[in-house]
């Protein structure tokens, strides 16, 4: 178990912009920074990160916390693995005692398989730099590919032995159960045997954007004629090959520095662009690029580029790839290399300056790119200009957005020699059959959606008054609860000629002071469970601390108030709250204290419950005329003077919530 020092240490030194940055591309806001978010497929930025509270939100999702949330939610990691992380990212050393077998139990089927993949992936490259088959096969492939042992060692390339099952016998041994060798699918049993997936293959770990080890390829070396030359691991619950980019973690942070992304096909390639010197590559694997794969990148940057081989009938089997980038509003362009090279062949091969200038100089928008590709079959049939014209406006139809596809038309015009307006009105009718098709299907949900709808839409729209009065009172806690504030208290007092009459009394609470001690005097607990344990918790913390840090406070907050307390703090800064006295809900306005503001929100509170005890008080007034309802009325007399009371020290008069 990692010691609470060492959790300590890694929440003061990490920065939650430095985290997420090398996840997510983030742009300075004011105070903030914001992004894409990458919890769900979105064009226009909703996610934001506070340097300042050192928290982040995603305004799509509804998700937020401090950067260890943010782990746990983007990468999946369990709480001790996000501290292993950071503790990594910032050379933190971590302090552990030792783990109880109830502890080592309670690890989960995921973890296992990670920690498995991790076991793995150590194995193999130790195979490959001190075994003699390893050095002997495996590096020595990798040598003539020019692969530098600094390259393998980054990649953390590796061999798996020839034998049947080297691999398993050596996790079995070393503690690792059958069942997660099987599910990551490294092993396969059959009935009594064990046999090695990748053996005698060379390995090529497949990582997650933070390094963590999801699954394997491995290229076999004979020539086995039977055997693929490639085998992947199989789809597992940490493996989706359609959601993963090869590269990735290596290639993140310059990405993001270089606002654009190279796409190439196999891990070869990827690997020689980064000894080359070029390190914003990833590759799709030999796998059609799917829309998580390409949102992955978009996380980082608009731009992509994507390296195609001279293979013209590879060519064309690709560049169906571009229209599915263009959908997800980013700006393609396409870079072929000369007949019989590859990006692995022509990066061995070139410098790093004019490989840079190849690819600066080759890079085409991907209107130039079809038309190149395709015009020199096309330009003596009158029917395939006219398809690829088509196809051509097809790919300008997937732009959100209608200042590029303007710009594409004409430059679409200006290749293929036809008019804009034809090309204006194919666009239109393109887009007229993607709505019509789109609404089609959104009446089809409609229409489903009728069948279950409220038959009283209005109490769909209805305020949940105490809802809102005890989120605030939480708001006021972490925002000001640390702060003195002067109160004012109408006394009852005995004048000197026995005459009772009001008297303000002033004095000065901290803030959370006031709020426990008008809670207590009414003996009001918070209706709403998350609410009342937040509250709990914040008023212990501010009774146990001398002062309230909010970067403290957020840094040891219990998971399951992360999520409510970061909405409250992110929502400060998001909403307008000037409109909440139409419903009822006093706020503080600019020109009134903090103390005000307090006792405001109080009295609200107190308002709104004394006028359920009304409610209650009329629904047990009997209709019988013999019936004695003296006493719920004189009860319900009494309330409405309180209610009265609270008007005057409002200063405005109350009307019903209900």
């Amino acid at each position: 178990m990692i010691t609470k020092a060492t959790i300590d240490t890694v929440f003061e030194t990490a920065r939650v912009e430095e985290v997420i940055g090398d996840f997510v591309q983030l742009k300075r806001a004011g105070s903030n920074f914001k992004g894409l978010s990458p919890f769900s497929d979105e064009r226009s930025p909703s996610f934001m990160v506070s340097p300042v509270k050192q928290i982040w939100k995603d305004f799509s999702s509804g998700k937020g916390g401090n950067v260890v949330a943010f782990l746990m939610e983007h990468e999946h990691f369990t709480y001790p693995e996000a501290i292993r992380y950071l503790a990594k990212k910032y050379n933190i050393e971590i302090e552990e005692t030792e783990q109880t077998a109830e502890e080592k139990a309670n690890t989960d089927v995921r973890e296992s398989m990670f920690l498995v993949s991790e076991f793995a992936k150590n194995y193999f490259q130790d195979i490959l730099l001190n075994a003699d088959e390893g050095k002997a096969i495996g590096y020595s492939y990798f040598k003539e590919r020019g692969f530098t042992h600094e390259t393998i060692k980054k990649f953390a390339l590796g061999y798996s032995p020839e034998q049947w099952d080297a691999f398993s016998k050596e996790a079995l041994g070393k503690g690792y159960k059958l069942e997660f060798l099987e599910s990551t699918g490294l092993t396969i049993a059959k009935e009594d045997k064990l046999i090695d997936r990748f053996r005698g293959r060379v390995m090529f770990p497949i990582q997650s954007m933070s390094g963590r080890v999801l699954g394997f390829g491995g290229r076999i070396l004979t020539n086995d004629k039977k055997a693929a030359k490639y085998l992947n691991s199989p789809e597992s619950d940490i493996y989706h090959k359609s959601k993963v980019l090869y590269g990735i973690f290596q290639a993140k942070q310059a990405i993001a520095k270089l606002n654009n992304c190279f796409l190439v096909e196999g891990y070869t390639d990827v690997i020689q662009f980064h000894q080359a010197g070029i390190e914003n590559v990833v590759a799709s694997s030999g796998t059609a690029l799917t829309p998580d794969q390409i949102r992955l990148v978009n996380r980082l940057t608009k731009n992509i580029t994507v390296l195609y081989d001279g293979d013209a009938a590879g060519l064309r089997a690709s560049i169906r790839g571009i229209d599915l980038i263009l959908e997800e509003g980013m700006n393609v362009k396409v870079c072929t290399f000369p007949e019989g090279d590859d990006p692995d062949s022509f990066a061995k091969k070139t410098s790093y300056e004019d490989l840079v200038l190849y690819l600066e100089t080759n890079a085409k928008d991907f209107i130039q790119f079809k038309a190149s590709l395709l015009m020199d079959e096309a330009k003596n049939d009158p029917i395939k200009k006219a398809d690829l014209i088509r196809d051509m406006v097809t790919s300008i139809s997937k732009i959100p957005d209608r200042i590029k596809r303007e710009i594409y038309l004409q430059e679409c015009s200006r290749i293929m020699d036809i008019s804009e307006q034809v090309l204006v009105n194919t666009l239109a009718q393109l887009i007229q059959k993607d709505n019509a098709e789109a609404g089609k299907k959104v009446k089809q949900e409609q229409k489903a959606f009728e069948v279950v709808k409220n038959e009283n839409p209005i109490d769909i729209q209805k305020v949940d008054v105490l809802y809102e009065l005890e989120r605030k009172i939480i708001e006021i806690l972490l925002l000001y609860g640390d702060r003195v504030e002067e109160f004012e208290d109408v006394l009852l007092k005995t004048n000197d000629e026995g005459e009772i009459e009001n008297t303000i009394e002033r004095k000065k609470w901290k803030v959370y002071q006031r709020i426990f001690l008008s809670l207590q005097e009414d003996e009001v607990e918070l209706a709403n469970p998350l609410f009342r344990s937040i509250y709990n918790h914040l008023i212990a913390y501010f009774n146990q601390n001398e002062t309230f840090q909010m970067e403290q406070y957020l840094m040891h907050l219990d998971p399951e108030f992360s999520q409510e307390v970061t909405d409250i703090l992110m929502l400060e800064e998001q909403q307008s709250l000037h409109n909440w006295e139409s419903k009822q809900i006093i706020v503080k306005q600019k020109d009134r204290t903090i103390g005000q503001y307090v006792s405001e929100t109080i009295l609200t509170l107190r308002w709104f419950l004394v006028d359920k005890i009304i409610e209650e008080l009329k629904g047990s007034i009997s209709t019988d005329v013999d019936a004695d309802n003296s006493e719920p009325l004189s009860m319900a007399m009494d309330y409405y003077k309180l209610i009265h009371s609270f008007s005057k020290k409002l200063g405005r008069v109350m009307s019903r919530y209900n």
